[in-house]
This record gives structure tokens, sequence and C-alpha cells, in this order.
């Protein structure tokens, strides 16, 4: 199962303050809209989310489809096929995508814990 780019996604408080922080970690923006309270930062291949009132706790985040840099990628297992194999292994949902639909689309699950993980397809 290709899960596509990895990311953590931090519930912050002040989006500059953050900005400001992880830059000094030698990460640089890579993408977002400060306006709108969100950015997405990079060092090397790692690469974070930093969004500011947009959900309560981090997230951790699969992206299928995409590769380090929001580049497409020509094969990858599409969200829905993930759902499944998830729903079929037992996996509980807190939330699910409707199974005949294709295009972008999300899901989540939390592990035993209670860690929040997004499946979060943009193609």
């Amino acid at each position: 199962m290709k899960l596509g780019t990895f990311s953590n996604s931090l519930a912050v408080k002040d989006l500059q303050a953050s900005k400001e922080f992880y830059k000094k970690l030698g990460f640089t923006t890579f993408h977002g809209v400060e306006e709108q309270g969100w950015l997405i930062m990079k060092n090397e291949s790692c690469v974070i989310g930093l969004f500011q009132g947009m959900f309560e706790d981090n997230i951790m985040t699969f992206n299928p489809g995409w590769n380090g840099n929001a580049e497409p990628l020509e094969a990858y297992t599409d969200v829905r096929d993930i759902q499944k194999k998830l729903l079929d292994s037992g996996v509980k949902l807190e939330t699910q995508i409707e199974p005949n639909t294709t295009g972008p689309a999300n899901f989540v699950v939390k592990d035993p814990d209670g860690n929040v993980i997004l499946f979060d397809q943009h193609i």
C-alpha cells in the first residue's frame, strides 16, 4: 500500500511565531496562504504543515498520489483503496469516503493511543 508523502500537520497558536521558530530549524516555506492561517514548510525531505485555528490537535497526514514536492505520482494507491484495506482489516474509521467516487477525497483514523491520521488525496 503506497500512502504518499507524509507530513505532520501542527495546530499552532501563532502562525508567525511558529514560522519563525521552524525557520531557525532550517525549514523554508514551501506552500500556503498566511492570510488563511496555514503554511507548508520543508527541510530536505521533512514536511510540516502549520495551521492556525483550523483544528485542535496535531495530525499525521498522508497524501496519496503526491511526492514530497506536491507533484503527482504516476503510480499510487487511491485513497479509497487504502480505506477499503483498512476497513477489511478491522480498523475503525472516524470519517469515510463514499467508495464509488473518484478524485480528491479524505478520511480519518485514530491509532490505539488516539493520535489522528488523515489520508488526504488531492488528485
